[in-house]
């Protein structure tokens, strides 16, 4: 008897932290793959903002997806430059495969080169959305940065 609420005590205690470790990276801002460095945008029908755009990939049933394009609509809507693209994975599959995306939904940060910033997966909060707009330097910035080099 003993032996049995040990095992259920320690099963507890692990799928607490599981799930803690699990709600800790939902939409938590990670570095970029190096897959997206050969990526041509426009040929895969992708225009991209000024700045940054926030390039998503979701699927048909999925309730995180729906909740992160409201957050990522509501700071392009805000934002001078920035932009959001969300397409779904089944349309893009070869993007998916070359990008690394494992889940839905994947939200590439990527820069007005084209060139991937930072990348966040799950839920992704607005203070989560704006970390990783955060990451991608504003034009009077980069100016300033080439007239010093």
């Amino acid at each position: 008897m003993l032996g049995q609420v040990i095992a259920l005590v320690v099963l507890v205690l692990g799928t607490a932290a599981l799930g803690v470790w699990w709600s800790a990276r939902q939409g938590a801002v990670r570095a970029p793959r190096e897959t997206s460095a050969g990526i041509d945008w426009s040929s895969a029908g992708i225009a991209l903002a000024e700045r940054v755009t926030f390039v998503q990939f979701s699927a048909e049933v999925c309730a995180a997806c729906r909740s992160t394009s409201r957050v990522l609509g509501g700071l392009t809507g805000s934002s001078s430059g920035v932009g959001h693209r969300e397409l779904l994975v089944d349309d893009h599959l070869d993007l998916v495969r070359s990008l690394g995306v494992q889940r839905t939904p994947t939200v590439l940060v990527v820069d007005g080169g084209g060139r991937e910033v930072a990348r966040m997966s799950g839920v992704v909060s607005d203070t989560q959305a704006r970390q990783a707009l955060n990451r991608v330097p504003t034009p009077a910035v980069a100016e300033a940065d080439e007239g010093q080099s």
